[in-house]
């Protein structure tokens, strides 16, 4: 039996590119969904004091985080991540110093709609 993976991860978006990241972010876990890579459980998103875009999803096993390695979909998708943020360790977070961090809620559904370029799509 696979056991799934929690997994937090923080993102910085590059300057001006916010709404890019946020909409990455929103279509992130739906798309690793589609390729049975991720789990049902709700996502959480949130924001940290210094505008670091937090989410916390559920990879379906550890296999599911190595064949995403391989997935033409799932590294396009990435590589739209790089062109807008930078990921960064937990321990950068200023909250993770806290006993009980505290994260402003992001809500997706308020996350602009933001097509990547032609080029940049996977097929």
């Amino acid at each position: 039996m696979m056991i799934p993976r929690l997994v937090v991860a923080a993102y910085r978006a590059l300057p001006g590119k916010e709404s890019v990241l946020l909409a990455e972010v929103r279509d992130h876990v739906p798309l690793l969904r589609s390729e049975g890579l991720a789990t049902d459980r709700p996502t959480v998103v949130m924001r940290a004091k210094d505008g670091a875009i937090v989410q916390v999803f559920e990879w379906a096993s550890p296999a599911a985080m190595e064949e995403a390695k391989k997935n033409p979909r799932v590294r396009a998708m990435w590589e739209r991540f790089n062109a807008c943020s930078e990921v960064s360790p937990l321990n950068t977070l200023f909250e993770s110093g806290d006993l009980f961090a505290e994260f402003e809620p992001v809500d997706l559904h308020l996350a602009p709609i933001v097509q990547p370029d032609p080029d940049h799509r996977a097929e």
